[in-house]
């Protein structure tokens, strides 16, 4: 593998990524984050405020929970991908990164609930872990594309390794839409 490939999004857009947008779009944006993490949460309201600006953008998020340093992170992105089951994943998406300081367990099933969410069916797909394997898909598939640590932003498949400002990140996507 070539120090290149490291600075490339290695693993394509599929089916199975919570996607905004159409895939064909001239810019697609592929974050992976951390539901707990300070420095993603930033970066949430930097993407939607460049959603606002850019029509035709697709993004994506993977989830790139960091256990070491956020001891919640891998249970909201499981919370995340239980109400992803539901038809709810944006909805829970925007709480978790909300309300990033109230990741317990009770503060998801509020979170769940006040989407409306099947309770039962949201606490049995948490308990069991359902959801692990598709996390784990999202982590492996970053760590091939040399993601270390989230967040991690990639623009049309070339990672963005500017600074996290609207200006910035706006400028890269003009950049790759020529």
């Amino acid at each position: 593998m070539s120090l290149d490939d490291y600075n490339r999004l290695l693993v394509p857009i599929s089916e199975q990524d919570h996607i905004q947008g159409l895939v064909g779009n001239s810019v697609a944006l592929v974050e992976y984050g951390d539901y707990q993490c300070p420095t993603c949460g930033k970066a949430h309201q930097l993407i939607k405020a460049i959603q606002q600006q850019v029509k035709d953008l697709c993004f994506v998020f993977r989830h790139f929970p960091q256990l070491q340093i956020h001891p919640y992170a891998q249970r909201a992105a499981e919370a995340a991908q239980a109400a992803a089951a539901q038809g709810q994943f944006w909805q829970m998406h925007d709480i978790l990164f909300t309300h990033q300081q109230a990741l317990g367990n009770d503060y998801l099933v509020e979170y769940a609930n006040n989407l409306g969410l099947d309770i039962p069916q949201f606490l049995q797909d948490i308990s069991n872990q359902v959801h692990i394997d598709r996390i784990n898909q999202d982590i492996e598939s970053g760590l091939h594309s040399g993601v270390t640590a989230a967040p991690a932003l990639f623009i049309n498949r070339i990672r963005y390794l500017d600074r996290w400002t609207v200006e910035q990140i706006m400028a890269a996507i003009v950049t790759a839409n020529d």
